[in-house]
C-alpha cells in the first residue's frame, strides 16, 4: 500500500482558502460551546431531529430508504424493521447513538472499526458485518445507458487488514500532534479510508460515522445538532466529484486532497451556520410561531417542503405549521408548488 505521511500532506494544504475555512470553524466552535450551555433544553430538540435526519440521509445516499413515517418510528424504536433496508437503517441508528453517547471511549483502531461495522449490520444476521472484504471490490459509476465505468480500484482484499492498521496508526499519531489541526486532518483520514474501501458493503456509511466520531473527539460536536449527513446527501453530486478528483493517483501518492478537504470543510462550516440560525429561531421568544415559519422560508435558498419546515421547528405542531403556510400562501408571502407529497414552497420576492 502507498505510504501515508500526514505531515507532508498537511503542509501542502495550508492554502489561503482552507485557512479561511479553519479560522471560521474555530470561531464558531467557541460560540457553540457558549450556546450549548445557555440553551440546553432547546438543543435537546435539535439533537433528536439531527439523529433522524442523519439516519435517513446517510442511508439515502446508498439507496436505502423507507417511508418518512416509518423512519421516524424506527429511529424512536417504536416498530421493528420489515425488510433489509429498514434493518440497515436500524443498524445505522444504533451505531450513531453509540458514537453520540460514548465517543470519548472509542479509539480509532481496526478492531473498533470492525465492531462498529458489525453493529451497523446487526439486524441483518450474524455474518453480515464485522469482517473486512473477502474479495477485491471496485468503485464504479453507471451511465444512463446501463454501462459501467470503473472509477477507482481500492486496496485489494488481501492487503486490507494491514492497510487499515497502518491508517489507524498514522491517524492517531497525527491527531495527537498538537502542531497540526485535527479539523484539517480528519478529511485526509476519511479519504484514505474510502480509498482502502475495507468492506464488501457499508463503506460510505462507515466513513460518515467515522467522520462524526473524529469530529466529536476533536471538539467539534456540531453534528450532534445539525445533520452533516443530510448536507452531504443534499449535495451528493459535489461530494462524489470531490471524492473522484481527490482519489485520482492515490495509489502512487500523487493525489490532490484539496477538493475533498475543501468540500468537507464547507459542509462543516455550513452546519455551524445552520446551528446558530436554528438556535436563534428556537430561543427568540418574541417571535410568533407563524413568524418563525415565515423566517425559515424567507431565508431558504430555493424550495422547501413542509416536512423540512417541521424538522426545523421543534415545539411547533404540524397543524400550526400547516395553518401558517396556508395564511402565508393566502397573503402572497410564499408560493406553493406541486401537490400532495410533492408540495413545496418558495418565498415570493416580488411581494417585498
Amino acid at each position: 500500500m502507498r505510504t501515508i505521511d500526514y505531515r507532508s500532506e498537511y503542509n501542502r494544504l495550508l492554502t489561503p482558502e482552507i485557512i479561511r475555512f479553519l479560522t471560521f470553524i474555530h470561531e464558531q466552535k467557541g460560540q457553540q460551546l457558549l450556546y450549548t450551555e445557555v440553551n440546553k433544553d432547546a438543543l435537546s430538540d435539535l439533537l433528536e431531529i439531527a439523529k433522524i435526519q442523519s439516519t435517513e440521509a446517510s442511508n439515502r445516499i446508498e439507496g436505502i430508504i423507507t417511508t418518512e413515517a416509518r423512519l421516524r418510528q424506527l429511529v424512536m424504536d417504536k416498530i421493528t424493521p420489515q425488510n433489509r433496508d429498514e434493518q440497515e437503517i436500524m443498524g445505522y441508528r444504533d451505531v450513531l447513538n453509540i458514537i453520540h453517547e460514548s465517543y470519548d471511549f472509542i479509539p480509532l483502531r481496526p478492531n473498533i472499526i470492525l465492531q462498529l461495522h458489525r453493529d451497523l449490520y446487526k439486524f441483518n444476521g450474524p455474518s453480515s458485518g464485522g469482517n473486512f472484504k473477502n474479495a477485491d471490490n471496485v468503485i464504479a459509476e453507471t451511465f444512463p445507458d446501463g454501462t459501467k465505468h470503473v472509477r477507482f480500484q481500492p486496496v485489494p482484499a488481501w492487503e486490507t487488514p494491514s492497510a487499515i492498521e497502518t491508517l489507524c496508526d498514522k491517524a492517531r499519531e497525527a491527531l495527537q500532534d498538537e502542531s497540526m489541526d485535527s479539523l484539517l486532518l480528519i478529511p485526509l483520514i476519511i479519504l484514505d479510508f474510502l480509498c482502502i474501501h475495507p468492506f464488501n458493503d457499508g463503506n460510505g456509511r462507515m466513513s460518515r460515522l467515522l467522520t462524526l466520531l473524529l469530529l466529536y473527539q476533536s471538539g467539534y460536536p456540531v453534528g450532534r445538532y445539525i445533520s452533516i449527513e443530510k448536507t452531504i446527501a443534499d449535495t451528493k453530486e459535489n461530494y462524489y466529484e470531490a471524492l473522484r478528483v481527490s482519489s485520482a493517483g492515490w495509489h502512487d501518492a500523487a493525489n490532490d486532497y484539496r477538493p475533498f478537504v475543501q468540500y468537507m470543510l464547507g459542509v462543516i462550516a455550513g452546519a455551524y451556520r445552520e446551528f446558530f440560525h436554528r438556535v436563534n429561531l428556537l430561543v427568540n421568544q418574541r417571535m410568533l410561531k407563524s413568524e418563525r415559519v415565515a423566517a425559515i422560508i424567507r431565508e431558504q435558498l430555493g424550495k422547501i417542503s413542509k416536512s423540512e419546515i417541521v424538522a426545523m421547528c421543534p415545539g411547533i405542531s404540524e397543524i400550526t405549521i400547516q395553518r401558517a403556510l396556508a395564511e402565508l400562501v393566502k397573503n402572497g408571502n410564499i408560493i406553493k408548488h406541486g401537490g400532495g407529497r410533492y408540495t413545496y414552497y418558495t418565498w415570493n420576492d416580488e411581494k417585498q
